[in-house]
């Protein structure tokens, strides 16, 4: 048996082993699917040809997480591809907020709202590596960025509460902060949510929302590339079922829902801690709806079509009365669809003069409902003609999500409820929220700090613990990722 053994192959558990092969220790991956990846695996779901993101499709943190900026994806030969417009947010009569890399870009096109959005942003954009790692801390030992921290803070306060109309005149830029603040599936008004925003936000023109060339399997495969250039191995199609067959590992990180956790570890578990994971809440859930398409998407509103990413709910309004109606355990009449068009950099995704369109609505947790026809209703409402271009699709109902990912619970993406309390404090309220029980075990996937995304940065915070304790190491992982070598205490 290796000295480190992680259950689950997503971007979390990977970032932990590429840490522990770089620290010398011997690693095995075990992953139950056949394609390793987790979140971030691509497939041809609809037609031959079409390549498809099955969960994240755009990747903001790809050039800005702490873990993915020493890994240096580009050196291991991932191509981040950046769209000249992050997102772009239609609005009904054929127009769009549209967040350009360059900020004054953004500024010059809301009008009189362009100096409130400057003001928003610029300081945060200005300082954004502080920003990133304030936001990607373990929540428990954030650095120390005074003047970074004060200004997001004083920025969250305001846009999770009313006094967020005040900033803006138009309709245009308060949709777009709703857009993005929804993408932690919640109320946009929600500390994470606009925590989210603020963070996503300012990547948004700080470098941009890449789309990797041939789809988002790039970003594993160069970390599962690296596990194995230093002796590593990662087994697919290996289910683990019961945890006596870890038990000789010096250290186990397990990149799953608490859930798969207490399922794996059983009575192992301390009844106090397993009870405690049992009361972790899950959260509202996504219906995945993917397109092969004959052509472009013809939105109405100039400027979307160089946008990577979409979001389609309309004005703030009506993207907080979609959420709450899902947070009520409804369907909304207008569900908010995250879209994703990788053709807009990355032409190797379908065949030539033909496109992959990525989509996922927000619905309640569990239901095996599909809604591609509100899907396509959404997208039409923005893009006329958008239904005559269809040439298959594909759909993934929020029920059936588990079967490609055990961490996704009832369809739940984020791997846990984002509300303020379970962001702070994930999965359970304790100091180290990466340790179990169980000596050498420990959670590093999104169900810990700093929550969901594909950034790496549980595995990294869940790697630096174990190093420490289990082996001695004391060398910091981001130093071990740059070429240093271990030290031991």
């Amino acid at each position: 048996m290796a000295e480190v053994v992680v259950v689950g192959s997503g971007p979390n558990g990977l970032a932990a082993a590429v840490i522990a092969a770089r620290a010398g220790l011997s690693v095995r991956v075990l992953e139950a699917q056949e394609q390793a990846g987790g979140g971030s695996r691509t497939a041809e779901l609809t037609l031959p040809g079409f390549q498809h993101d099955i969960c994240a499709g755009a990747h903001p943190m790809a050039l800005a997480s702490p873990f993915f900026r020493a890994f240096d994806l580009a050196a291991h030969g991932v191509e981040l591809l950046t769209p000249t417009v992050s997102y772009a947010h239609p609005l009904d009569g054929g127009v769009a907020g549209l967040a350009w890399r360059n900020l004054e870009s953004t500024v010059a096109d809301l009008g009189h709202d362009g100096r409130a959005w400057r003001a928003l942003f610029a300081p945060l954009v200005e300082h954004w590596p502080d920003v990133v790692e304030l936001a990607m801390s373990d929540l428990r030992h954030p650095p120390l960025r005074v003047r970074t921290g004060l200004a997001f803070a004083i920025r969250l306060l305001e846009q999770a509460s009313p006094l967020s109309d005040n900033r803006f005149r138009d309709d245009v830029a308060p949709a777009m902060i709703s857009g993005v603040a929804a993408h932690a599936i919640t109320s946009p008004r929600a500390f994470p949510a606009v925590g989210a925003a603020l963070l996503l936000g300012t990547l948004a023109h700080a470098g941009g929302w890449v789309i990797p060339r041939g789809g988002s399997q790039a970003i594993p495969n160069a970390m599962i590339a690296e596990i194995e250039r230093l002796g590593g191995e990662v087994r697919t199609g290996h289910r683990v079922d019961d945890f006596a067959e870890l038990a000789t590992a010096r250290a186990v990180l397990f990149d799953t829902s608490p859930a798969e956790l207490q399922r794996i570890a059983g009575d192992r578990l301390p009844s106090r801690y397993r009870d405690s994971l049992g009361r972790f809440r899950y959260g509202n859930a996504a219906c995945k709806v993917d397109f092969a398409l004959s052509g472009p998407v013809p939105w109405a509103a100039p400027g979307a079509d160089l946008a990577g990413t979409l979001h389609l709910v309309g004005t703030r309004a009506q993207a907080m009365h979609a959420e709450h109606q899902v947070a009520t355990g409804t369907f909304a009449d207008r569900p908010y669809v995250l879209a994703i068009q990788p053709g807009v950099v990355d032409p190797t995704r379908a065949p030539e003069g033909q496109h992959t369109f990525y989509t996922y609505a927000h619905v309640p947790n569990g239901t095996d409902r599909d809604i591609s026809d509100q899907v396509i209703d959404q997208v039409e409402r923005f893009a006329p003609g958008f239904r005559d271009l269809i040439l298959a699709k594909h759909v993934t109902p929020a029920a059936f999500m588990p079967a490609h990912n055990a961490n996704y619970v009832g369809g739940d993406i984020s791997a846990g409820a984002m509300t303020t309390r379970q962001t702070l404090f994930r999965p359970l309220a304790r100091w180290n929220p990466y340790s179990t029980p169980i000596p050498g075990t420990y959670l590093c996937s999104s169900s810990t700090p700093p929550g969901p995304g594909v950034h790496g940065m549980p595995g990294l915070h869940a790697a630096h613990h174990l190093l420490r304790t289990r082996f001695g190491i004391v060398t910091h992982p981001l130093d071990l990722l740059r070429g240093a070598a271990p030290a031991y205490r």
